[in-house]
């Protein structure tokens, strides 16, 4: 029996080459959460994760968190702003001057550590704040 994980929706290929051809970054923290939940949850073989994770390290920028990213997710953290993960997440988007993040997992629209929070999926097509985002101006 085939398992398709539920991140490949019809809309995961062209989000990550728009994503691309607008340059935009990606924290490692992203790839290893991606390699961990897919192959945590049964989604998919480890290799076949590594097979997907691996190649968006060459063609995406990367960012890594910083001490001055960790400082800041434990402060939002410790206040309830957002769990730790996702605090660190939006911290080291925000010092690789990152204005805005792709995720479903947290609240559409929210700014925290002053990055926007944008749901790329909006249905069968892309959501009007991910084609602004992505848009090939």
């Amino acid at each position: 029996m085939s398992r398709q994980p539920a991140c490949a929706t019809p809309l995961t290929a062209p989000i990550v080459t728009r994503a691309a051809l607008a340059r935009c970054l990606l924290t490692l923290q992203a790839v290893s959460e991606f390699y961990r939940a897919t192959t945590r949850k049964g989604m998919m073989a480890p290799g076949d994760a590594r097979q997907l994770a691996e190649p968006m390290l060459t063609l995406f920028p990367t960012a890594a968190a910083s001490a001055g990213a960790v400082r800041t997710a434990l402060e939002l953290a410790a206040n309830g702003r957002s769990s730790y993960w996702h605090a660190l997440l939006l911290a080291t988007a925000a010092e690789a001057g990152c204005a805005a993040i792709l995720t479903e997992d947290l609240a559409d629209g929210s700014v925290l550590a002053g990055v926007r929070i944008i749901n790329p999926f909006a249905g069968s097509v892309l959501s009007p704040g991910a084609e602004a985002l992505l848009a090939d101006d």
